[in-house]
């Protein structure tokens, strides 16, 4: 069997020296007129591993939440690259899982986030949130603007709503942990710090928390 088309597809992307909108939405444009989610699903199945990063790429772009359980097994992947792939994928299906208006709006205000105008970003979240409200994605960017202003209890809510509507949500879970920590309650941080790990096993920082944290609870035991 020779390689699909995908592969070309996505080597074609790979080497633009710079990759535009517009060649996204060229490349987005092949993929549909020749892919299903379904088929790109089946894709990642092989062991080739041009084809199985060809079709990570492609449902970075193309793929919708039914695809999340699968594309969340490829966070524990020996090779980096795959790891990498599978993440990226995760944060732009997250971002987009409500429809292309929603998720051009939540983009504008993770912009305002980081630029700090966080009355601004706040007043968009709740209002975004009002219409959308089983959009996991925005109640996460919310949960990161308490956590920003230092309002753990608010931002532990967030995160839990997160989780319930996408319970793969691995940066909700070590937000979660996070806030807990903060709060002084380390054992209940312990155990959110490990559900996240179980999530994405390559997770920055939580292996190195996960053992401070084992020591200050046999510590106090």
């Amino acid at each position: 069997m020779g390689l699909p088309l995908l592969v070309q597809y996505c080597e074609s992307l790979a080497s633009r020296k710079r990759v535009t909108s517009r060649s996204i939405a060229r490349f987005v444009e092949k993929v549909k007129a020749k892919y299903t989610e379904g088929t790109l699903a089946r894709l990642l199945e092989y062991e080739e591993p041009r084809i199985s990063q060809a079709a990570l790429l492609a449902l970075r772009f193309v793929g919708t939440m039914a695809s999340t359980p699968m594309l969340a097994q490829f966070l524990a992947h020996d090779d980096p690259e795959v790891r990498g792939l599978a993440e990226a994928a995760l944060w732009s299906i997250w971002f987009r899982a409500d429809s292309e208006e929603s998720a051009a709006e939540l983009q504008r205000l993770t912009e305002l986030i980081e630029r700090k105008e966080h009355a601004r970003a706040m007043a968009g979240l709740n209002r975004l949130i009002g219409q959308k409200p089983k959009f996991a994605e925005a109640y996460n960017q919310r949960a990161i603007l308490f956590w920003r202003q230092h309002d753990f209890e608010s931002s532990i809510a967030d995160c839990q709503r997160v989780l319930k509507l996408n319970p793969f949500h691995f940066g909700a879970q070590a937000g979660l942990a996070q806030c807990l920590l903060s709060l002084d309650r380390p054992a209940e941080a312990l155990t959110a710090f490990r559900k996240a790990l179980a999530m994405n096993p390559h997770l920055d920082g939580v292996e190195r928390s996960i053992y401070r944290l084992e020591r200050l609870l046999g510590q106090m035991d």
